[in-house]
């Protein structure tokens, strides 16, 4: 598969945002803060009960998105990397630099949305789902290339060849590589197994291929508003099998 560094920005009108976020401004940096701020352990589990309490973890009131990501224990990976996407827009939000209309920010709640669906349905799917709804929205690249990888980058781990039905994958925040012993190591945070949430390192060869996602233009969330409810790529990996190549394309690689 063709590496190759995908920008996929569509047009510059975008909402509340200053000339600098627009010509790229590195959110990254916040991104890792509020990584920073997250705590510590609490169990990994994907249980129907981890589900319930990650909705308990975040709530819409009087205009502000309430995080309380110790709320979501047990927890696992795109909980834990979704509930760091949310307190990165509050952030924006907290300072001025983004501003995000009712219905948007109705969007972003988590409740019991199936795959495809909605804001977190999309980044709870099987695949590549935040990916699919960065390019989907025009959020900022994704690319599949280490050497463009910056920490902060949000990234999709697949741990196979296989992408849906039969799909072993991790949705992380990636924090660097080093080499150590002869061997790459990837450092990433999340919710991981057994300890939920924190930093884990693995050798670069256990991965079979993973796609990064960088937040540049948060004010496109909007366009939630205008595409359809249901990403029908996304629902449809519950039940089939896509590939890397499908997967990458769906994503604008």
């Amino acid at each position: 598969m063709p590496r190759k560094f995908v920008v996929c920005f569509a047009g510059l009108a975008v909402i509340g945002l200053s000339i600098s976020q627009v010509a790229g401004e590195d959110l990254n940096s916040l991104v890792l803060q509020q990584v920073r701020a997250m705590p510590r352990g609490g169990s990994y589990s994907t249980s129907h009960y981890a589900k319930i309490k990650l909705q308990s973890a975040a709530h819409f009131e009087s205009g502000k998105i309430f995080v309380l990501p110790s709320a979501a224990s047990p927890s696992f990976c795109s909980g834990a990397t979704y509930l760091v996407f949310i307190r990165t827009l509050e952030a924006l939000r907290d300072r001025g630099d983004l501003h995000l209309d009712v219905a948007t920010l109705d969007q972003l709640i988590i409740r019991d949305q199936r795959d495809g669906e909605g804001i977190w349905g999309r980044w709870n799917a099987n695949g590549p789902g935040t990916a699919r709804l960065f390019h989907e929205l025009a959020l900022g690249p994704n690319f599949d290339n280490f050497s463009d990888a910056q920490p902060g980058d949000f990234m999709k781990i697949f741990w196979s060849k296989n992408v849906g039905r039969r799909e072993s994958g991790h949705s992380v925040i990636f924090l660097g590589t080093e080499n150590r012993g002869g061997l790459e190591y990837v450092r990433f945070w999340s919710s991981n197994v057994p300890l939920g949430y924190g930093e884990k390192e693995v050798p670069r060869s256990k991965i079979a291929y993973a796609i990064f996602s960088r937040l540049q233009t948060p004010a496109n969330l909007a366009r939630i508003n205008s595409v359809p409810a249901v990403d029908s790529y996304l629902a449809s990996l519950l039940r089939k099998s896509s590939s890397l190549s499908e997967a990458a394309s769906k994503c604008g690689l």
